[in-house]
């Protein structure tokens, strides 16, 4: 499936601190804004199948790109200031109140940090694809059998794509890859304010949805159910037929849900 035309956008570059620009794209308008947090295994070129759905259904849509990732810069590699931060300072400087925040993968941990520090900011909050950064030590323990050691030397497209995905569709897959290779994978380690608990997820007050693929091996349906499960009133949706990326490999299906998850969270 080609990524449909987008909707007209204006880009740019905002300074966050230590000397470090984000490149970022704003649809703009008066619509309550949207902001997309990528994954590790891309940027915020990776967007191209909700920006024009979202747009559409008038909302201002905006995504960026975290350090190190497609057209951001790097920074230090010891000194620079956590991701949350990073998005605090540039939804300050776009002039945005409050939010809502989509993150997927480990978008998904940088938006459950914002959602710690800055619950006052969000409208509501969409935890895609994602371990959400839990540091409970029961729950890291599940993750360590979860995957692996030889898991992390796997290619990127078989961490992050599902089988049926793979199979069906290699020019769509040669697509992704190109992208992959433009967004600056593993460049910048991820730091985080705050050492997220369960006890953090219960004071979410704000909607949020949680969701993932049926066929995620980093984030498969029974963590986003434990997740959902910790958050008063979350709503959750395993997306059939997917991997640890649905965005990309079934985009109707994840605007749809997307979409209904914000009318429902309200403007």
């Amino acid at each position: 499936m080609t990524p449909p035309d987008q909707a007209p956008q204006f880009e740019g570059q905002i300074e966050v601190g230590d000397g470090v620009r984000l490149w970022y794209w704003d649809t703009g308008g008066d619509g309550p804004p949207v902001v997309l947090l990528h994954a590790s295994a891309g940027s915020g070129e990776c967007w191209s199948f909700q920006q024009p759905v979202l747009a559409r259904a008038g909302y201002r849509v905006i995504g960026y790109s975290r350090r190190g990732h497609f057209r951001s810069d790097t920074g230090g590699q010891c000194d620079g200031q956590a991701a949350s931060t990073d998005l605090l300072r540039l939804i300050d400087a776009l002039g945005l109140d409050r939010i809502h925040l989509i993150g997927t993968a480990a978008g998904g941990m940088v938006a459950t940090d914002f959602a710690v520090s800055h619950p006052h900011r969000l409208l509501s909050l969409v935890i895609s694809s994602s371990i959400a950064g839990i540091a409970e030590d029961d729950y890291q323990a599940r993750l360590h059998r979860l995957l692996p050691p030889e898991f992390d030397h796997m290619p990127h497209d078989f961490r992050e794509l599902g089988p049926s995905y793979r199979a069906e569709k290699p020019d769509d897959l040669a697509i992704w890859n190109a992208m992959l290779a433009r967004s600056g994978i593993d460049t910048v380690p991820l730091r985080f304010v705050n050492r997220v608990r369960w006890t953090d997820l219960k004071s979410f007050t704000f909607p949020v949805f949680v969701l993932t693929g049926d066929a995620d091996l980093y984030a498969p349906p029974a963590n986003a159910r434990l997740i959902a499960s910790h958050i008063p009133g979350s709503q959750l949706a395993i997306l059939p037929d997917s991997g640890h990326s649905p965005w990309w490999e079934t985009p109707e299906r994840y605007n749809r849900d997307i979409l209904a998850f914000l009318t429902s969270a309200g403007h």
